[in-house]
């Protein structure tokens, strides 16, 4: 496993998710995330809820691969950060236990410090350093 600095692997993460500049977004997704990457997202409580309602027993979404989590990004990126509402950020310090990653984050107000979210994140990294499980919670 490479050494790998976890404060600055996270920072890079959060920051790709409020990158405004396409081709730095699409550059940034492939330096942090393998090839065959999986970013796999419980969705919030009230789509599980609506899920269950349909018959779904078991309700994740899952992007798989450079293109698909270039376009995750993008999406979120152009929904919550373009219109100049939310900004994503760090908010708590990164654990590290052998190969796998877990902090905290946050979508607060751009003009204030009102939270209008917050997750975990489980990252599983390989051998080069880079993401190849990337897990999501949404909690709030």
């Amino acid at each position: 496993m490479a050494d790998i600095d976890i404060h600055h692997l996270t920072d890079r993460y959060v920051a790709v998710w409020n990158e405004p500049d396409a081709e730095r977004r699409r550059v940034a997704v492939r330096e942090l995330w393998s090839a065959d990457a999986v970013h796999v997202l419980q969705p919030p409580q009230e789509l599980r809820e609506t899920a269950a309602g349909l018959g779904f027993e078991r309700f994740v979404l899952e992007a798989r691969g450079h293109d698909a989590l270039d376009f995750r990004v993008t999406r979120a990126y152009e929904e919550f950060v373009a219109p100049g509402t939310f900004v994503f950020r760090s908010r708590s310090h990164p654990v590290r236990l052998h190969d796998l990653v877990r902090f905290n984050w946050e979508m607060a107000s751009r003009d204030g410090d009102a939270v209008a979210g917050v997750g975990l994140e489980v990252l599983m990294l390989g051998p080069d350093g880079r993401i190849v499980s990337d897990y999501q919670f949404i909690e709030g």
